[in-house]
């Protein structure tokens, strides 16, 4: 009986051990091979496939170690060489392994993007490793992985009263930003800004005032074209943050037309466009 107790007592510590440990793991991002989630997902997205790691000769991702506000997270992930008919990423995967839906954007490239680089906000659950994954046209993988302390952005209250979101539902604004001498030089990408005026509701925010739980609704799917061909398509999440904000790059030959088509989860649609004519 004695035996038995002191048994069980160990046992009883031996999982309180296991249990911080993993808690540990969690709160300080080590071994990120070692996250759950992360598995499932990798099995799910790109089964068996060889993933290269810290491939700062292809993509690298910038988070900050801790987040100033959680449902606004700044997220950066550039690429390292030109896009080109014959090599260029093809699709770049963003996962928040502990977010409610860790998928939180698969970005597809051509290349007519130039480059491969996407900056956006998004919301953070809690503490988590977030990673971005290249996939060239040859079928090569390679990841980037930043570990990011930040909780409750995805069931933060929305910080636009709801029915003035809702009166400026579905608005885009184009932005083309100039080099430092105020110029773009010939046959080098441009660099662009879209900003979606959308709720962005992850369904997860109680109203603080009817104690009721926002429903779902958010911006899933942006394409983006110049002169009718596509630069930039998203297939996003309620994990980007609200009034979704996108900045990437185009290659404009000639006179044409930067075009958003947008798609959102109640099955809305809107479009903006921007004339634009690279400077001589």
């Amino acid at each position: 009986m004695i035996m038995s107790t002191r048994f069980s007592v160990l046992c009883a510590l031996f999982l309180i051990g296991l249990c911080a440990g993993v808690r540990a793991e969690i709160r300080t991002g080590d071994n990120p091979e070692g996250s759950p989630m992360w598995q499932k997902v990798r099995a799910s997205l790109f089964q068996s496939r060889p993933i290269a790691s810290a491939s700062d000769d292809v993509i690298s991702l910038d988070a900050p170690v801790r987040a100033e506000d959680a449902a606004i997270v700044p997220i950066s992930i550039k690429t390292r060489y030109a896009q080109s008919p014959e090599r260029y990423i093809d699709k770049i995967y963003l996962i928040i392994d502990n977010n409610p839906s860790p998928i939180s954007a698969i970005f597809k490239f051509t290349p007519q993007s130039g480059r491969a680089d996407i900056e956006t906000r998004v919301r953070i659950d809690e503490y988590t490793h977030v990673r971005a994954i290249a996939e060239t046209n040859d079928g090569r993988l390679h990841m980037a992985t930043r570990f990011v302390k930040a909780s409750g952005g995805c069931s933060a209250p929305p910080g636009k009263d709801a029915q003035a979101a809702l009166a400026t539902l579905g608005r885009m604004k184009f932005r083309v930003e100039a080099d430092a001498a105020g110029t773009q030089a010939r046959n080098q990408p441009v660099l662009a800004q879209l900003m979606i005026s959308h709720p962005n509701n992850s369904g997860l925010a109680m109203d603080q005032v009817s104690r009721l739980f926002t429903p779902a609704h958010f911006v899933r799917q942006v394409n983006i074209s110049y002169a009718g061909q596509p630069v930039m398509s998203a297939d996003v999440d309620f994990s980007i943050s609200e009034n979704p904000n996108f900045r990437f790059y185009f290659l404009p030959r000639g006179e044409g037309e930067l075009k958003a088509e947008v798609l959102d989860s109640n099955e809305m649609r809107f479009e903006s466009a921007l004339k634009y004519r690279r400077p001589d």
